[in-house]
């Protein structure tokens, strides 16, 4: 009998899945079986777990018990790349075929790279396919061949491009084709390490939930609610594109198909256009995980204080709307839009701190965390990177709060110190006298911090610094 294997990474799911669909067709075919394989990679995470950790693990659990589910159990192999593989291969030797879909940047790409070399020593079929975005990195050029460089020329290459169309597979075809085998072992680290949130709703079942619900109920005031973060205005899909819950096409198409104002529907696909860019950006700029985009600002001497960076991580900086977004990303592993525009101007132009670092921070604690999209908006947001942010351009973060949170509903809900500050104060609690301070209950400098510094002086130094 041939086996093939369906090598599941960040695409946890049944439908819409270009290797799944591609395996199943090449077992009609060839009178085979489908093995469903993850490599519980340990490259991937250090020695301590963290939210992002927990939640992709916790996916991976959930998948797992659907595939008993199927009438079949999820592989789970450990090692290094080529030893998972090797000892795959020694345990499973009528597989003929591995069918996977492909990483195209940083790690993920070395690593896909060393096993396909690896099964083609050993004659195994490999089939890898783009399916983690609607275009990949290599789809859109210009007509001299090279790399867009600037998101808007590239979005309307992206806007002309067909659109690949959804793929659907049948319950009855998957129990048809499973291979029945025993359960794995090495499945109990999985589980172990796989976190608990009441927030969180996991898997396929909960990503086609919340779309179909962001489409039916959300989508026509999505160019307005998606900036008010004490508002559910965004499609909260992020989570699930990460881990593959749900496809960018299948996304892309609800938008696309729904009813309702062409201009709701282009502002939403705009943004999934901004993540295929950012990845694109990141495979043929892979330099840019730890260097500017831009040449000029790659020697920028920056702040290296550990207190100053451990107030903006703990949310303690004495900006409320700054502290909240810090909050309820160490609270949830998420944090609204428009809050990591905020907070990434903060720590980069405030405080004058290495974008790297918070970087590196959001991709401890994003559950959705992408490394395109992160590094990307963190350049923009440091005015280092492609697109990006004129320097001169500093997020005032009261303005910025007064605008997007105007009585202060996000702010009560993460600060809870807050919440008993009049709304003409929530933005500057400091601008409270000693009796109003005592009639909120919150005493700034005991009960909340002053702010740790004062925004315009901050601003003309960012753009000094710039400017030198």
């Amino acid at each position: 009998m041939v086996n093939a294997v369906v090598w599941f990474r960040r695409d946890f799911r049944f439908q819409d899945h270009l290797a799944l669909s591609e395996a199943l067709a090449y077992c009609k075919k060839n009178d085979g079986k489908l093995l469903f394989v993850f490599h519980l990679n340990r490259d991937f995470f250090g020695s301590e777990t963290d939210m992002r950790l927990e939640y992709f693990m916790a996916t991976v659990k959930d998948f797992a018990e659907r595939c008993e589910e199927l009438g079949t159990h999820l592989i789970v192999i450990q090692g290094t790349p080529e030893e998972a593989f090797e000892n795959l291969l020694k345990d499973h030797s009528a597989v003929q075929a591995v069918f996977f879909n492909k990483d195209e940047a940083g790690y993920g790409k070395e690593r896909d790279d060393q096993v396909i070399r690896l099964l083609e020593k050993k004659n195994v079929e490999v089939y890898p396919f783009q399916d983690a975005y609607v275009h990949g990195p290599n789809e859109i050029f210009k007509k001299d061949g090279s790399v867009y460089k600037v998101f808007s020329p590239y979005y309307r290459a992206w806007k002309q491009l067909d659109k690949p169309p959804a793929r659907r597979l049948t319950v009855k075809d998957l129990q048809d084709y499973v291979q029945t085998v025993k359960a794995s072992s090495d499945l109990k680290d999985v589980n172990k390490l796989a976190g608990t949130n009441d927030e969180w709703e996991i898997g396929e079942k909960a990503a086609r939930k919340q779309l179909r619900s962001f489409v039916n109920d959300k989508l026509d005031a999505y160019p307005k609610s998606r900036d008010l973060p004490a508002e559910k205005g965004t499609s909260l899909m992020s989570r699930y594109l990460k881990t593959g819950t749900i496809s960018p096409r299948t996304v892309f198409g609800a938008v696309a198909q729904a009813e309702g104002s062409e201009d709701s529907k282009e502002a939403y696909i705009r943004e999934l256009a901004f993540r295929d860019f950012y990845q694109m950006i990141f495979a043929h700029f892979p330099e840019t995980s730890d260097q500017e985009f831009l040449e000029q600002y790659r020697s920028l001497e920056w702040n290296s204080s550990k207190e100053d960076f451990k107030a903006w991580k703990d949310g303690a900086t004495g900006y409320p709307i700054v502290d909240a977004g810090m909050r309820q990303l160490n609270a949830e592993g998420w944090m609204h839009n428009r809050l990591r525009m905020i907070t990434a101007s903060f720590l980069s132009k405030d405080l004058l701190i290495d974008w790297r670092m918070g970087e590196r921070f959001f991709a401890s604690k994003l559950v959705d965390y992408d490394p395109g999209s992160n590094i990307g908006g963190w350049q923009w947001a440091a005015s280092v990177g492609t697109d990006a942010v004129p320097y001169f351009r500093v997020f005032n973060p009261v303005t910025q709060s007064k605008r997007f949170d105007k009585k202060g509903d996000y702010i009560r809900k993460y600060v809870p110190e807050l919440k008993d500050v009049p709304d003409q104060y929530i933005h500057e609690p400091w601008k409270m006298n000693e009796d109003e301070q005592k009639e909120a209950s919150c005493i700034v400098g005991n009960d909340y911090p002053l702010p740790m510094i004062d925004h315009q002086e901050q601003r003309k130094k960012a753009i000094s610094l710039f400017k030198e």
